[in-house]
């Protein structure tokens, strides 16, 4: 009976959003439950990827700013971008990575995140952010709403 009710679930959700709909849901789910670990010398911790919203780097001191805490550990920021791209983090400058997903405006070289954090984005890599940040607008990855008529 299990079963069958949720085949019924699945050709509903199908009908209404998509075939493509469900295969993004479906990989959401898998994503919101990666996580990224922050090791250093004095600790280790398990951060999940979705609450990462931007990693910034000082000589080899790197910052991992997160929705509920600020963590600490050794290394180049390159090692960090090659773990996280595929979760969709791109460089917004030569000392900072950030998360598209906490992107909530691009205006000029600034980058707003959702909790009003403003990061700059260099010349070099302003055009890349914008161009992901579009991607992902445009895939169907954000809920958007019309603006103002």
């Amino acid at each position: 009976m299990k079963t069958e009710n949720l085949q019924s679930y699945i050709h509903t959700f199908i009908a209404a959003y998509g075939e493509s709909a469900l295969r993004e849901a479906m990989q959401q789910y898998i994503d919101d439950r990666q996580l990224y670990i922050c090791r250093a010398k004095s600790h280790i911790a398990r951060i999940p990827i979705r609450d990462i919203c931007y990693l910034e780097i000082e000589q080899h001191n790197i910052t991992i700013h997160t929705t509920h805490e600020v963590y600490k550990k050794y290394g180049t920021l390159n090692q960090e971008l090659k773990i996280l791209s595929p979760f969709g983090f791109i460089k917004c400058n030569q000392s900072c990575v950030v998360s598209l997903n906490k992107i909530k405006i691009i205006q000029n070289n600034n980058i707003i995140l959702v909790d009003n954090t403003v990061l700059n984005s260099s010349r070099t890599y302003a055009p890349k952010v914008l161009t992901a940040f579009n991607r992902k607008i445009y895939s169907g990855n954000f809920a958007c709403s019309a603006g103002p008529k």
